[in-house]
Formats: structure tokens, C-alpha cells, sequence
């Protein structure tokens, strides 16, 4: 048993579960706009489970095309973030074992699209077929600046409408709405990791969305317009359902201009000052051996927002049932 959970936690090591939370905390929005429509709670289990597995596949098969492209010219190991592609290049693990993980995942997200199938009908091929395409083509997307159009789809409208027509067998503009409030705090993470990993992913020959702008600076205001259609998807959610407890998200702004200045200050050899208010930061001593700890301490500042984002979200859902 001990042995199985030291894999289990090595496997979750290779495929960057720390960014689970938010893929968690994404559905549980979802989940509750649900239950608010008198959805079924176990289809909307059944379909975390799938879209939680998906999510460790792309990870993976992300990790395991970018070792490809990182072998080839020792210039990109070079100028390429010493967390990337760690697990491979430290020998913990082999790139073919990478392989047949993320394939492993890809059945059992797989199978759980065929169970929500039979259950409910021909409308789960679809959802489960762009779910496969973003999962399968994730990293190519990257390569020509298309990662953050891949992570809108995935994990806005094609995830909330998923979950909330699996549990419904509907769809929604109120939900449309809100997936775009909340996946755009989503990607407000991606797009600090690739202005974090600049450097790497130019010299690998990547187009993300940073890369394409090609200056650090200029591409920090996108991440400002991000954070802002967030803000303003609350405000059309609030008065579309006219529940203005949603717009208790706005209490994170003073995180997200933390976010912002942390993101504009990055230097690779530089040590943030951890405070009370930037936790949760695992693993810091780790970090900090490895010299990658202001690379995730400014990572984990914009998860931690996108967390805090969908918390007080559930909060302003759940308000109107628990006041009546």
C-alpha cells in the first residue's frame, strides 16, 4: 500500500496536479449553478472524474512534446525554466512512461464520456468529442499561439455547459455567462506561466500568445484584460439573474493587482517574501533548492486567485437559498 501511494503521488508530481484545484473549483461553480437548477448531483460527479483525468492527460502529453522539442538543440535546455519537463530530464521517469499515463487517463476520461452516453444520449458524443481534440491537441495549439484559445473552450463554455447539461440535460446563457467570468481567471493562470516561461518556450520555438506579442511588457496588459471581462461577466451575471451577490468576486481585485505586480517583478534569481495572504505555496524549501522558487511562488499567487475568484462565486450562488 505504501508503495502504491508513493506512485500515486509520484504520478501526480509528473502531471502538475497542483493546478487541480482549479479545474476542481471550475466544476464546483458549475456543479452548484446545477443543484441550484435541480440537476443530478451524480452525473455531475461522474463528469469531474472525466474532466479531472483529461485534465492530468494534457498535462502530460504537454510534458511529453516539449521534452521532445527541448532534446533537440541544447540552446533550448538552456534558456529553458529548470522545472520544465524536471520529472524526464532528472531520470525519475521515462518519456514513453509519459506516453502510456496520459493514455491510461485518456480511457478513463474516455469511459466516462461512454457511461454519461448511454445515460443520456447522442448530445455527450459531441461535448466529450471537442473535450478529446483540446486534450489531444493541447500542446500543438501552443505551438502557434493557440494554448489560450484551447484553455477558453476547455475550460469555459464547453465544461460548464457540459456539466450543467449532464446534470440539467439543458443549456444555459446564465451558465455561458459565468463560465466566461470564470475561465477567465483560468487562463489570467496560463498566461502568467507562459510570461513566466518568456524565455523557454521562444528559444523551443513555441507561439504562445506571449510569445506572439514578443515583448514582456506589452503582454502584461493582456493579462489585465483578462482579470477586467471577469469582473464584467459578474456585473452581466448579477443583473441577468438578479442575484447581486454576485458581485462579492470583485472583493479578490486587490489579489489580482498583487498577481499583476508579482507577474511584472519576475526575475529568475529573485526570492519573494512569503506573507500570510499568499498562502497556499507548497513545497517552498523544494523550491528553493531547486532554484525555481519565484517562478511558482508567482504561479501559485495566480491560482490562488482563481481559487479565491470561484469561492466567493460559490458563496454568492448558494446566498439567495441559504437567506430565504
Amino acid at each position: 500500500m505504501k508503495k502504491f501511494f508513493e506512485r500515486f503521488l509520484f504520478w501526480c508530481d509528473c502531471s502538475r496536479a497542483f493546478a487541480l484545484p482549479m479545474t476542481v473549483m471550475s466544476w464546483v461553480v458549475a456543479f452548484l449553478w446545477g443543484i441550484k437548477n435541480s440537476g443530478d448531483i451524480f452525473n455531475g460527479i461522474l463528469a469531474l472524474v472525466g474532466i479531472i483525468f483529461a485534465h492530468l492527460a494534457t498535462n502530460l502529453l504537454d510534458d511529453y512534446f516539449d521534452y521532445k522539442i527541448l532534446i533537440k538543440d541544447e540552446s533550448y535546455l538552456k534558456s529553458a525554466q529548470k522545472c520544465k519537463c524536471a520529472h524526464i530530464f532528472e531520470g525519475r521517469v521515462e518519456p514513453v512512461e509519459i506516453l502510456k499515463m496520459a493514455f491510461f487517463f485518456c480511457l478513463i476520461a474516455a469511459l466516462i464520456g461512454l457511461i454519461l452516453t448511454v445515460k443520456l444520449g447522442i448530445t455527450i458524443v459531441g461535448l466529450a468529442f471537442v473535450g478529446a481534440l483540446v486534450t489531444l491537441l493541447y500542446q500543438k495549439c501552443s505551438l502557434v499561439g493557440l494554448s489560450e484559445v484551447a484553455v477558453f473552450v476547455a475550460y469555459g463554455p464547453l465544461m460548464f455547459e457540459g456539466v450543467y447539461y449532464v446534470m440539467t440535460g439543458d443549456f444555459s446563457l446564465e451558465v455561458f455567462y459565468l463560465s466566461l467570468a470564470v475561465v477567465m481567471f483560468t487562463l489570467g493562470f496560463l498566461y502568467v506561466h507562459t510570461i513566466l516561461d518568456y524565455e523557454g518556450d521562444m528559444t523551443s520555438h513555441k507561439k504562445t500568445l506571449c510569445c506572439r506579442i514578443g515583448d514582456v511588457g506589452k503582454a502584461l496588459r493582456l493579462l489585465i484584460a483578462f482579470y477586467v471581462v471577469g469582473y464584467l461577466m459578474c456585473v452581466m451575471l448579477a443583473f441577468r439573474s438578479n442575484n447581486f451577490y454576485l458581485l462579492l468576486p470583485f472583493l479578490t481585485i486587490p489579489v489580482a493587482v498583487e498577481t499583476y505586480r508579482h507577474t511584472k517583478a519576475f526575475q529568475k534569481d529573485a526570492i519573494p517574501v512569503v506573507r500570510w495572504w499568499n498562502l497556499p505555496f507548497e513545497n517552498q524549501e523544494y523550491f528553493k533548492s531547486e532554484g525555481s522558487f519565484s517562478f511558482y511562488f508567482t504561479l501559485f499567487q495566480a491560482r490562488n486567485l482563481m481559487m479565491e475568484f470561484c469561492i466567493l462565486m460559490c458563496i454568492a450562488i448558494l446566498l439567495p437559498a441559504v437567506l430565504q
